[in-house]
């Protein structure tokens, strides 16, 4: 069997908190280890134009990874391409096995591995994602100015992203498989108030169309009838919820009811020297510039702990 890698600080995840922590722990010469994971790149890797990220008025999402990983290994990171399957977080140092069968061995550990947007998995959705499917309203909703637009759900997150797309068209359909929305009732009144904002009910899609360049159309089906119709559509919101990346940490930490990482003072997870950044312990905000501050946070804790470590070994 292989000797173990050991490294003072692993990240688990390679999206804009993960990388961001990366940076920050290789300037502070702590020669991270990144271990890519199953969607190297992150969330950006699926976005086809990003504008609200601080000094970059158009990029695309891969072109933004891409240099948060130059600079990250530009700086002293170490990549690993591979998917951690199993940890033990209850001995110091902690151990972790990827799927390659390699044994990683870590001081303190940071956890960036995302949520992931649950899918319609109907026909059309994978090859429009990023091209004119997503799930972030709020990362695009300013490139649908005056355009038809759907949003699917009716939680929440549906009624905010639609309540969003307003300040940039009047054409938005929500797709609610219920008879009724689910949002609170605040946003469900915001929703049925307001004129520009139509809510089919008791439908869902079924699949998305659209030529080489663009999405066109989606088809949706009456629950109640099974009748199908054709909708015209420049964008599709999914807004059905987000499934943390956490089945491995499961019996390890602190998960809150949804799956997401607990965390305390920062960026602490219930295991001292043990860090979690980005959407993988966010529910709320779920935006990349949010997911790299955390990151910088993280990576500033695990160093505070290395250097206590110094001090007062385990």
């Amino acid at each position: 069997m292989p000797k173990a890698l050991t490294h003072p600080v692993v990240i688990i995840g390679s999206g804009p908190a993960g990388l961001t922590a990366a940076i920050y722990t290789a300037r502070a010469e702590l020669k991270p280890l990144v271990i890519d994971g199953p969607n190297p790149g992150g969330q950006p890797m699926g976005t086809s134009v990003i504008e609200n990220w601080p000094g970059e008025k158009n990029i695309s999402g891969p072109d933004l990874s891409k240099k948060m990983r130059e600079h990250a290994k530009h700086c002293g990171t170490l990549f690993l391409a591979d998917n951690v399957t199993e940890v033990d977080f209850s001995t110091h140092p902690f151990q972790l096995w990827t799927k390659k069968k390699t044994k990683i061995v870590a001081k303190t550990v940071i956890i960036a591995t995302g949520a992931t947007p649950i899918k319609l998995n109907c026909p059309g959705e994978k090859e429009f994602w990023g091209k004119g499917v997503g799930s972030c309203a709020i990362c695009d909703g300013a490139l649908y100015k005056n355009k038809s637009v759907v949003v699917v759900g009716g939680g929440d997150s549906a009624a905010t992203n639609a309540l969003f797309l307003t300040h940039f068209t009047k054409n938005i359909t929500m797709i609610q498989h219920g008879e009724k929305l689910t949002a609170k009732p605040k946003l469900t009144k915001q929703v049925k108030n307001h004129k520009n904002i139509n809510v089919l009910y008791s439908n869902s899609v079924t699949e998305i169309k659209g030529n080489k360049n663009n999405l066109t159309h989606v088809v949706i089906q009456n629950q109640n009838t099974g009748e199908k119709k054709e909708l015209d559509t420049n964008g599709v919101f999914l807004a059905i919820g987000l499934r943390p990346s956490t089945s491995v940490f499961a019996d390890q930490l602190e998960l809150d009811q949804r799956g997401y990482i607990k965390v305390k003072n920062g960026t602490q997870t219930a295991i001292k020297g043990i860090f979690a950044a980005g959407d993988v312990a966010d529910n709320k905000y779920r935006q990349a510039i949010t997911a790299s501050g955390t990151g910088c946070m993280a990576a500033l804790d695990a160093e505070h702990f290395l250097e206590d470590l110094k001090k007062n070994p385990y």
